[in-house]
């Protein structure tokens, strides 16, 4: 039972929940001027967990038949037989059960919008057997998250959620421009749509570039919004000198790609979180 659990976490890396649950909590916090309450914390974390666990699921079952082909992902629980398709198959139903159900206990407005959140999840999953914006949907999945923390507290999406949001949309797609950059060559003899195997590794390089200062722009335009203190513009630069070190970490050696987009990243988020939180609290 222990193992089976071990490898359900390495089939979808539960710990890279740190990616969207810091910006759901963000927008909680200034949604609520503050403390939003235990209840919301659960709900938040939980509906967040499950959400990622479904599309992490539903992206390994997809995906099954290319994972076998690539060298990178032969070792996945889903491809060396540790977890059975049926298995990966029931994993990613419980999880969207439960997330509709979380979104029931939050408010009516989450539970109405929890149906396309998932389709959009899935949709993700699709994406680069035909379209490079495949790193702009997987962005989109993890922005709803801000939109979500403010639909939870106030039951509507204020506008600076969505510059948050736009926000992290092009953050991610970023970061996930470059780790894409590993399997280039893969992705081109698939035929696959990625922007490195479509535009090459220079121009991938400059499009993750511009992507990241969308992302400082749009996250200065959320502080100004919401009306945020200093701490909150800290934050801000200091999430531009982590991306600036990521950029440098990747073009400096590939081989660095998992320690920028694991590391960097996940400091980046939960530092963010720190500071609004004082921020807010001061």
């Amino acid at each position: 039972m222990k193992k089976k659990l071990l490898d359900f976490n390495e089939l979808v890396m539960m710990g890279h929940s740190i990616f969207s649950m810091p910006f759901i909590f963000i927008a909680m916090i200034v949604a609520a001027n503050g403390w939003f309450g235990w209840k919301l914390l659960f709900l938040g974390a939980l509906a967040a967990f499950t959400a990622r666990n479904f599309a992490m699921a539903f992206n390994r079952y997809i995906d099954s038949e290319i994972d076998k082909q690539n060298e990178r992902t032969q070792n996945r629980p889903s491809v060396d037989g540790r977890i059975a398709p049926k298995e990966v198959q029931l994993f990613m139903w419980v999880n969207a059960l439960g997330f509709i159900i979380t979104t029931l206990f939050v408010n009516m407005t989450a539970f109405i919008l929890a149906f396309p959140v998932l389709a959009i999840l899935a949709a993700y999953s699709y994406f680069k057997r035909f379209s490079s914006l495949a790193h702009l949907i997987l962005g989109f999945s993890l922005a709803m998250a801000p939109m979500a923390g403010a639909i939870a507290v106030l039951e509507v999406v204020p506008f600076w959620s969505v510059a948050l949001a736009i926000g992290v949309m092009f953050w991610v797609a970023g970061f996930d421009i470059l780790y894409s950059l590993q399997d280039m060559d893969f992705d081109k003899k698939l035929g696959l749509f990625s922007i490195p195997s479509r535009l090459g590794e220079k121009l991938a390089l400059l499009i993750a570039e511009i992507f990241h200062i969308v992302t400082i722009a749009f996250w200065m335009i959320f502080i100004v919004q919401a009306h945020l203190g200093f701490l909150a513009y800290v934050a801000v630069f200091l999430s531009m000198a982590l991306l600036y070190y990521e950029h440098h970490l990747v073009r400096n050696d590939f081989s660095k790609i998992d320690r920028a987009f694991f590391t960097v990243n996940g400091y980046l988020g939960v530092l963010f979180l720190f500071l609004i939180i004082v921020d807010q609290v001061l």
